[in-house]
């Protein structure tokens, strides 16, 4: 029989998995109290929750959420990130952590209710950051715009320093 406890898990983490953009499952287990400390710093940091939950208490919640397909995955030690602005985030932190440390593993993701496995891992940990692709489409948005101010003020320019020869010409 569920306990109080353990329904409030579920109903947490099936919360979780409904608003998050990103969900990513770990494999943690080899990872000493330090480097995991270490980790889930980095991902505090970025806005990003780390839990470690019951793989059967997972099943539940992502059966809630809709995710009847992550069973397959969730085997062993299991900790989930949650990120709810930028999906991306996580993978980078989780790419550049196991890139020193070879630990956590990565299970599966949910990017953009998504689900995909570790195959399509390194494509999404490169993509830049949320921010940075805005800022690049500004940039492109702009650029063109500020093309047509400058090949629209040349001609004025040349204008301008025409008659300004003329001038200098008729005074002289």
């Amino acid at each position: 029989m569920p306990t109080k406890q353990k329904i409030n898990i579920v109903s947490d983490i099936s919360e979780k998995f409904e608003k998050a953009k990103g969900i990513y499952l770990t494999d943690f287990l080899g990872l000493n109290v330090s480097e995991m400390t270490e980790l889930r710093k980095q991902f505090f940091e970025k806005g990003v929750q780390y839990r470690v939950v019951k793989n059967t208490l997972v099943k539940l919640a992502a059966k809630n959420a809709g995710y009847d397909n992550l069973g397959e995955y969730l085997n062993g030690s299991t900790a989930i990130a949650f990120s709810y602005d930028d999906p991306t985030i996580p993978a980078q932190i989780i790419k550049k952590f196991a890139a020193s440390h070879n630990l956590p593993k990565l299970k599966a993701f949910i990017f953009e209710s998504q689900l995909m496995d570790e195959s399509k891992f390194n494509l999404v940990a490169n993509l830049p950051s949320r921010d940075v692709l805005l800022s690049q489409l500004i940039n492109g948005l702009a650029s063109p715009m500020s093309k047509l101010v400058a090949t629209m003020k040349s001609p004025i320019l040349n204008l301008m320093s025409v008659l300004n020869s003329l001038k200098k010409q008729k005074q002289s």
